[in-house]
């Protein structure tokens, strides 16, 4: 048997290290809710794109 090594997979993560929630429930760091921090690791890369476009208009909301 032939154990190849893999390369490990970085996954970005919108993350600022402001973690706190706001009135809406969203991080005031990332903009992200508590359910996609906790979901972020497990997701696929098509759905951590999907979150990480809908971040600029929240951000864009809250100012």
């Amino acid at each position: 048997m032939v154990i190849e090594k893999v390369a490990p997979v970085t996954i970005v993560s919108p993350c600022t290290g402001v973690c706190a929630i706001d009135d809406n429930d969203l991080c005031r760091g990332c903009a992200r809710t508590l359910d996609e921090i906790a979901a972020w690791g497990g997701m696929t890369p098509a759905e951590r794109n999907a979150v990480m476009a809908i971040l600029p208009e929240r951000r864009s909301s809250r100012d």
